[in-house]
C-alpha cells in the first residue's frame, strides 16, 4: 500500500477513531483501488488518477459480478482519501468528486415479527432458566440487543461501568468515537442483574478481565465474533432462517415505529448521523401495512 494510503488509515484509526472494522473496509477497497491502477496506468500517482480510470475502476466491480453497493462503497472510500489528499497533500479531488456513483436499491432489513419475537425471547428464557453463567449470558445479550438497539461492535465493546442498573441507563460509544446513552427495558435490566451474579464465578479465572461486561467461559472478553455465535445459535432455535446478528437492531426500530415512536427519537436512539439512515424503516412498516392490507381487504389482491 503507497504510503499516502496508509496515511490515512492512520487517520481514520487515531484522529477520527473510526472502528477496527471500517478501517479494515476502508484498506480492502483502497487496496483494490491501488491494484487497479497499478494495471491500468502503469507508473501513476494519485495526482494523474482522471474520470476515465475512477470510471474503469468502479466498472471493474460490475465486469466481476459483484453488487452495485460494494461499488458504492468503494467509491466513498476513494472519494474520502482524495478529500484527505487534497488538505494534506495538495492533490486535487475534481476526478473523484465528478465519478457517478451506483445507484443502489434500498433494501428494506430483515427483522422479527412480534409472534416470532416472543418465540425468541421464550426460547432463550428457556435456556437460562435451565443453564448456567453461559445461557444467562446469552439471554442477557438477547434482551439487551433487543432493548438498545445497539450495534455488535458496541454491544461488544461495554464495560460494566457504562451500565447504570438504577437508572436504566447504558453509555454507549459509536462510531466516531461518539458516545450516547441509550435507555435500558426493565427486562433486560433484570436479565442483566441475574447475569452479573452468575459472571462473578468468571471472575475467579486466571486473567479474567474485570472491566469487560460479557465474557466468554475463560473470563476474557466475548469478542463480536463470539457474541454473532450466540445470536446465530438462538435465532437458529426458532428456526429465523435468514435473520442475523443485525436483524435485532432491525428488529428494535421496526418495533419502535410500528409502536409510534418518532423518527428523531429513533435516529438518536440508533446513533445514526443522518436521519436518511433511519428512514429505511419507514420502509418496512409501508411494507407490513401493504401486506396487512392485500391479505385482509376483499379486493385487495
Amino acid at each position: 500500500m503507497r504510503r499516502e494510503s496508509g496515511e490515512f488509515l492512520r487517520h481514520l484509526a487515531s484522529e477520527r477513531q473510526l472502528s477496527p472494522h471500517t478501517v479494515k473496509a476502508y484498506r480492502r477497497d483502497l487496496e483494490a483501488f491501488e491494484a487497479f491502477c497499478d494495471r491500468h496506468y502503469g507508473e501513476w500517482t494519485f495526482a494523474s488518477v482522471d474520470r476515465l480510470g475512477l470510471r474503469g475502476f468502479l466498472g471493474e466491480f460490475e465486469r466481476r459480478g459483484l453488487a452495485k453497493r460494494s461499488a458504492a462503497r468503494a467509491l466513498s472510500a476513494v472519494r474520502s482519501l482524495y478529500r484527505w489528499l487534497q488538505v494534506h497533500e495538495g492533490v486535487a479531488s475534481a476526478a473523484a468528486r465528478a465519478a457517478r456513483v451506483p445507484r443502489v436499491e434500498k433494501r428494506i432489513p430483515g427483522y422479527l415479527d412480534q409472534e416470532r419475537t416472543e418465540a425468541l425471547f421464550a426460547w432463550a428464557e428457556a435456556r437460562a432458566a435451565a443453564g448456567g453463567p453461559t445461557e444467562l449470558r446469552d439471554l442477557a445479550i438477547l434482551e439487551l440487543f433487543y432493548a438498545s438497539g445497539l450495534r455488535l461492535a458496541e454491544l461488544a465493546g461495554l464495560r460494566v461501568a457504562e451500565l447504570d442498573l438504577f437508572a436504566d441507563l447504558v453509555k454507549v460509544r459509536g462510531k466516531g468515537g461518539k458516545e450516547r446513552i441509550v435507555p435500558v427495558g426493565s427486562r433486560a435490566v433484570a436479565a442483566l442483574r441475574r447475569y452479573l451474579e452468575a459472571r462473578e464465578a468468571l471472575l475467579r479465572r486466571p486473567g479474567a478481565e474485570r472491566e469487560a461486561l460479557f465474557l466468554n467461559p475463560s473470563g476474557r472478553r466475548l469478542s463480536p465474533r463470539g457474541v454473532q455465535r450466540v445470536v446465530h445459535r438462538l435465532l437458529d432455535g426458532i428456526g429465523a432462517d435468514g435473520l442475523r446478528t443485525h436483524s435485532l437492531r432491525h428488529t428494535f426500530a421496526t418495533h419502535l415505529l410500528d409502536a409510534g415512536a418518532d423518527l428523531r427519537s429513533v435516529q438518536e436512539l440508533l446513533g445514526h448521523a443522518s436521519l436518511s439512515t433511519t428512514q429505511v424503516y419507514t420502509h418496512t412498516s409501508v411494507e407490513r401495512l401493504k401486506q396487512v392490507y392485500r391479505e385482509a381487504h376483499p379486493k385487495g389482491r
